[in-house]
């Protein structure tokens, strides 16, 4: 038992704190005066000011104050900002995983992984500025990982391409959670869809766009297409499930290119 336990600590040592304190590999210091938080208070509470004013916000400050602690008491469990911003990270990723269904398409369960990412991004606008440092090495994060991998287990492929399509679909859902976070903050700050879309500007566009300054977009413009106007009469429907399902096309087409 000590075996392992030192084993333990040997791995903790190569993690990021936050990391290793999401997987409950750091055990709460004895010393000093008696523990009166947890780790999911501060957690929790980081991720509130985050979600009411953005992640400039959070401070070790602001979140010991909101406890009704200082600073310094706030160290003695989480040791640094980055560390809370990780773990802040990890809290808002333990969504619901959707269960293992039999004979259900691919194809469907790729849109419900994405349609998840996206939430996160809508339900918390400061997920995605937050810079990325590296792979995913905390569990609710994996936990997105192995759903994706679990998607594709019986597809003829070896891992690198396995773990190729994740972050394929994983970019394409970040980018598209992005342009949708920013949209929500844009109507919620006074803005309206159609300026988001550009729409009240399309006649505005059309006076300014001319065929000799911008050849290939002056018909596209002239059309309505690039504000969004006829939307009744798109034939592709929406601009994101489209991406998306050319995207899952192209990984069809290379499925079938390795079976033959």
């Amino acid at each position: 038992m000590q075996k392992d336990d030192a084993t333990d600590q040997e791995y903790v040592k190569n993690l990021p704190v936050g990391a290793a304190l999401s997987w409950g590999l750091v055990k709460p210091s004895k010393r000093g005066p008696k523990r009166e938080m947890t780790i999911e208070q501060i957690v929790e509470t980081a991720i509130g000011i985050a979600d009411k004013d953005g992640i400039a916000a959070v401070s070790m400050n602001r979140v010991a104050s909101a406890l009704g602690f200082t600073a310094m008491s706030l160290y003695r469990y989480i040791p640094s900002k980055d560390d809370l911003l990780l773990l802040m990270q990890e809290a808002v990723c333990g969504i619901p995983i959707s269960p293992e269904k039999e004979n259900v398409d691919w194809r469907e369960e790729m849109r419900e992984y994405v349609k998840a990412n996206i939430k996160v991004f809508r339900d918390h606008p400061w997920f995605g500025d937050i810079p990325i440092r590296g792979i995913p090495i905390t569990p609710n994060n994996l936990y997105f990982v192995d759903w994706m991998l679990r998607i594709m287990r019986n597809f003829p492929l070896v891992d690198y391409e396995k773990m190729s399509i994740v972050l394929l679909i994983s970019n394409y859902a970040r980018s598209v959670g992005l342009v949708h976070r920013d949209m929500d903050l844009a109507v919620q700050s006074g803005s309206s869809p159609e300026e988001f879309s550009g729409l009240n500007y399309g006649e505005a566009l059309k006076h300014l766009v001319k065929p000799d300054q911008f050849p290939d977009l002056y018909p596209v413009v002239m059309s309505g297409v690039y504000t969004g106007e006829n939307e009744l009469d798109n034939p592709v429907g929406n601009d994101f499930d489209f991406g998306l399902e050319r995207i899952l096309d192209g990984i069809e087409f290379y499925l079938n290119s390795r079976a033959t």
